[in-house]
């Protein structure tokens, strides 16, 4: 089984919408048994809180609900269980190669890099829509974009459908 993390900072907004967004299609393309997803966030500030509101409402408008996820805080153990680890910005990324624990060659074997880098029209970073009641539906936008081309990306590397 693949497994992916998406990574923000408290884990309420841009991670749990990835997380939710990436599970849908998965599932859709009946990649359920193959590809596992999660989501964490650098901060343990929100932990086992819910999917902030306008996050939630946002990915009602498109579908998707995401009301049963619950923030988390990333764990040394993620560096070593998940193949793929996925963040939305610059801050993320220099947070999860701080946070890698050294020492112990099982912690490397995540893949760690930026969600954008499945969607580079939209530049580098996913901004972080918490400080603000607008940025929502952009957010949206560009992580299913970069899920989508993601999970395009993974049926073709793992020969998925391949008889």
């Amino acid at each position: 089984m693949y497994k992916i993390l998406f990574v923000c900072t408290g884990n309420i907004c841009r991670s749990p919408t990835a997380d939710g967004y990436m599970k849908k299609i998965v599932k859709e393309a009946g990649l359920e048994d193959y590809i596992y997803i999660d989501s964490a966030g650098t901060s343990s500030y929100h932990h086992g809180d819910a999917p902030d509101m306008r996050s939630v409402e946002c990915a009602l408008q498109h579908g998707l609900d995401i009301r049963d996820l619950r923030s988390r805080a990333l764990r040394a153990d993620d560096y070593a269980d998940f193949d793929l680890i996925l963040a939305m910005d610059s801050q993320n990324i220099w947070n999860l190669n701080l946070k890698r624990p050294d020492g112990d060659e099982r912690y490397q074997h995540a893949k760690i890099q930026k969600l954008l880098e499945y969607a580079p029209a939209y530049g580098e970073d996913i901004p972080d829509p918490y400080y603000g009641d607008d940025g929502f539906e952009n957010v949206y936008q560009m992580i299913s974009s970069a899920c989508d081309n993601l999970l395009s990306q993974l049926i073709i590397k793992f020969n998925f459908f391949q008889n």
